[in-house]
């Protein structure tokens, strides 16, 4: 049986917009389930509560209702946070440091030190691709270096939960394609991943479950594979299959030689299902 790393139960969150006699209902009465080792995508549209939903799994924003928990332990509860990385949407980096200034500055935050600390950033620099960049200063830094830079310190303390929000924002394609594939790397270290993100090409390539939000409602979730598939259409991969055999394929495929190679649901596209499930929010 694997192992829960996040479980949200009916979590709501309301703002009270000051001045105003107004509340705004970021998140309704949502309910996810995050297992140890899976990558998990967290999708909506602007405003739809995906950054408010990961600041509350991490204990950075209280629930109104409802609760978080992170390896069994309330989101509240500070000793929660030793088990996970965290890399915002918009970090602050002081940019006079180094790369790896930064990494050992963020190491000595989260009580390493000694050779451990200094084994952990070389190998850290080695990860993301940084170590020819790690006594340049972070000014001289490009977006996706930065953001590689991010996700080095969010993996300093050897987390087994990461929780990035927008990992690729800003980031050119070449940018994107090399934090893609650092995803694919920790995931097959076994790391639990937890993102938000637009770039629904990417989420496709990386994720093994996805949620779908709007104004705040969890709208879709589940499986990625089965979320994408196309209901009632079976396809049917056929190897060495005359010409002929396409036209009476309902008849011939038993007795025409040809060999089912396989059979499953054909799939969408992981932004079709998005644009979908989101249409009725974005009429209102």
């Amino acid at each position: 049986m694997s192992e829960t790393a996040v479980a949200v139960r009916g979590l709501t969150k309301i703002f009270n917009v000051p001045f105003r006699r107004e509340r705004i209902v970021a998140v309704r009465d949502l309910n996810l389930t995050v297992e140890a080792g899976q990558v998990y995508g967290l999708l909506g549209p602007n405003g739809s509560g995906k950054s408010t939903t990961l600041k509350v799994i991490l204990g950075l924003v209280s629930a109104t209702r409802g609760s978080t928990e992170i390896f069994g332990r309330r989101s509240n509860e500070v000793a929660s946070r030793n088990a996970v990385g965290f890399l915002p949407e918009n970090p602050y980096f002081y940019k006079y440091l180094t790369g790896a200034e930064t990494l050992r500055f963020y190491g000595k935050l989260c009580g390493l030190g000694g050779m451990r600390l200094k084994t952990g950033v070389g190998e850290l620099l080695e990860l993301v691709g940084l170590t020819s960049a790690a006594n340049r200063r972070l000014a001289g830094y490009s977006k996706g270096m930065l953001q590689r830079i991010g996700l080095a310190q969010a993996l300093v303390q050897d987390p087994k939960l990461l929780v990035l929000d927008e990992p690729t924002a800003g980031v050119d394609p070449a940018g994107s394609r090399e934090i893609r594939d650092l995803l694919l790397n920790l995931k097959g270290r076994g790391i639990t991943i937890l993102l938000s993100s637009h770039l629904l090409s990417q989420v496709q390539e990386v994720c093994d479950r996805v949620g779908i939000l709007a104004r705040g409602v969890l709208v879709r979730e589940g499986p990625l594979e089965k979320l994408t598939a196309i209901e009632n259409q079976i396809e049917l991969v056929l190897e060495n299959a005359p010409d002929a055999l396409m036209e009476r394929i309902a008849t011939l495929v038993r007795d025409s030689g040809a060999r089912i190679v396989e059979r499953r649901m054909p799939q969408t596209t992981l932004e079709k299902l998005f644009l979908e499930a989101t249409r009725e929010e974005r009429q209102d």
